[in-house]
């Protein structure tokens, strides 16, 4: 659920460029506060050293509380747990879930909740999901009521001024979505959507890429991708915007559909849609260890990921 190329008052940065840009180097963290005796210390070289061991140890003390998120022990990571294969909800535990914090007997699985436990393992914290809107993600990591937003979104200048923004965990494109007998199935370009119903989510890329095309009847954008599909098959649209990723599980249930071939050039001005997590503002160190966590999960490890979760992913 992403944005376009972010502008900065040096000038302008793509995503990419804005996420190497603002990258920092991981710290190396460890240690424990040594306590030193009262009363006046000696003048030796010993007590040189005692100095010098509790200065360093507090130092590293004072580097270890800056790595936690919120009470240091659970990582409450906030999604909708609605936008399979990204995050969806579940009423059972497994090895690939994680508890769902604000309703009683639910868990969350899909792509983000994998990342979302590995971060939290490099943190030594517990995670589990609290389930909102995702309109309302942001607000909340800004309020306090999660620790980071794991949840298929993206970096754009909106939210950068209210979080932090990790490196992308994986990399998305938004495409357009017709019926198979749809007047629009054979254009080739977004000025042949003239006139066309468009929807796409709310508070999102997919809503947001619409307003690209020409004379465009801009539908007013429904809060999940499930109902973003039945305004398309129960006719209340002509065409959606959706996530190409997960285009052949959506194929797969709803074989009527299809996906418009856009020309090179002829398509959205950006249509990258990565995704990446969010933490509240002045956690650099956090930061820098969610980034080193990311960067070693190589490119097949992630494939990987991504097809586990499409197959087990619900209808």
């Amino acid at each position: 659920m992403k944005k376009h190329p972010i502008q900065h008052a040096s000038g302008s940065f793509s995503r990419r460029d804005f996420l190497r840009a603002s990258g920092i180097t991981a710290l190396t963290v460890g240690g424990m506060t040594v306590l030193t005796a009262c009363g006046p210390a000696a003048q030796s070289s010993d007590a040189s050293a005692s100095s010098t061991t509790t200065t360093s140890s507090s130092s590293d003390t004072s580097s270890s509380d800056s790595l936690k998120l919120g009470d240091g022990k659970t990582l409450r990571v906030g999604m909708e747990a609605a936008y399979a294969p990204y995050n969806w909800q579940e009423s059972s535990a497994s090895d690939t879930t994680i508890p769902i914090e604000n309703v009683d007997g639910a868990y969350a699985d899909g792509y983000d909740v994998q990342v979302a436990k590995k971060i939290a393992d490099a943190l030594g914290m517990e995670p589990v999901a609290v389930k909102m809107e995702f309109g309302s993600l942001v607000d909340s990591l800004v309020n306090g009521q999660i620790d980071i937003i794991c949840a298929g979104m993206s970096v754009t200048d909106e939210r950068a001024q209210s979080a932090d923004f990790s490196d992308s965990y994986i990399d998305d494109e938004v495409i357009m979505v017709v019926k198979q007998d749809s007047p629009y199935a054979d254009a080739t370009k977004l000025s042949d959507f003239s006139g066309a119903s468009v929807l796409g989510q709310k508070d999102t890329f997919y809503d947001d890429l619409i307003d690209q095309i020409p004379n465009v009847n801009h539908l007013t954008p429904v809060a999940t991708v499930p109902l973003v599909v039945d305004g398309l098959m129960n006719g209340t649209c002509d065409a959606i915007t959706f996530s190409s990723l997960s285009l052949p599980r959506l194929l797969k249930d709803y074989p009527t559909l299809k996906k418009v071939d856009l020309a090179d050039g002829e398509g959205f001005t950006d249509a990258s849609n990565p995704d990446n997590a969010a933490i509240a503002k002045g956690q650099d160190a956090v930061l820098a260890k969610i980034n080193e966590v990311i960067d070693g999960i190589s490119a097949d490890e992630r494939q990987s990921m991504w097809d586990d979760c499409m197959d087990r992913q619900p209808a």
